[in-house]
């Protein structure tokens, strides 16, 4: 995507002006977004693309808040998430069905966990699913059991904990012990009155829904990127090359370009991609129920 001037938000200072900013773009009608979509993946239109992911800046900062319970700054959140929001118009299929917000959602919010992820030093414990849901959830699972956020877990919540998470309890005390030194933070007080006053940590909303079905998604990668190679091996030759340029590179070239590099005409060559992606479909589905 040729690289186009966003709104830009260096600091979180500067977080009321940005949301300003970002609400001038219109919200796009499903067909002015198809016409954009298809104007940007056919003739490579970087004025397209930019109406796209403009349009969506206000998802991106909605999903970005959502995050901000983990002490990191917004402005890096909201970063992060435009990063994904513009892979997401990359990839975009208008032809699906499905309108880009629901499609751009998910590389919003994998781009922003992602972050959060690398930018918190204690995931370096570990990289498996399952550390990974924990550090998302353990705060919430402390919650249900009215444990302070900022207090250690004693053997009796250990074992429920474990349980819950199907990790060793030796696991669960030393991610929490890695998590309250960074929690310590967030307990800052914050006053209401003379008398009244409430930590930083109650002012932050949490209600995102469980970024775990994130990993567990990219923990399935592997297995469906072997059973794409394997479709792609039936494909014919030429249906191959169009399937892989259209749908698997990250700049895909032109109906036009195709058309001219095999002699034959643009809609020729969407007619090869549709029915190599059916097949390659079909495939995969076939492939993932035999197993």
């Amino acid at each position: 995507m040729a690289t186009t001037t966003l709104p830009a938000l260096s600091s979180d200072s500067g977080l009321s002006r940005y949301l300003n900013e970002i609400k001038a773009f219109p919200i796009l009608t499903a067909e002015e977004e198809v016409m954009l979509a298809e104007r940007y993946l056919e003739h490579d239109d970087s004025k397209a693309a930019h109406k796209l992911v403009t349009s969506h800046l206000r998802l991106v900062a909605k999903i970005a808040m959502q995050y901000r319970g983990y002490g990191l700054p917004v402005a890096d959140l909201i970063s992060e998430g435009n990063i994904g929001l513009m892979k997401a118009v990359k990839k975009f299929e208008p032809e699906r069905g499905f309108r880009l917000s629901t499609y751009a959602m998910w590389w919003i919010k994998a781009s922003v966990t992602e972050y959060v992820l690398k930018s918190w030093s204690m995931v370096k414990m570990g990289t498996m699913a399952a550390q990974k849901k924990l550090f998302f959830s353990l705060r919430k699972a402390k919650r249900r059991l009215e444990i302070i956020d900022s207090s250690d877990i004693n053997p009796e919540q250990a074992k429920l904990l474990s349980q819950q998470f199907n990790l060793p309890e030796k696991d669960i005390i030393h991610m929490n012990g890695r998590m309250t030194i960074r929690d310590q933070s967030l307990n800052a007080p914050i006053s209401q009155g003379e008398e009244d006053s409430i930590e930083f940590q109650d002012t932050l909303v949490d209600n995102t829904p469980s970024p775990e079905a994130i990993v567990a998604h990219r923990e399935e990668a592997g297995i469906r990127s072997e059973l794409l190679k394997d479709a792609l091996a039936e494909l014919p030759e030429r249906e191959r090359h169009i399937f892989i340029e259209r749908r698997l590179k990250d700049d895909p070239i032109t109906l036009e370009k195709l058309g001219e590099g095999y002699g034959i005409s643009r809609e020729r060559v969407r007619q090869l991609e549709n029915r190599a992606y059916d097949k390659v479909q079909k495939a995969i589905r076939e492939a993932a129920l035999s197993d």
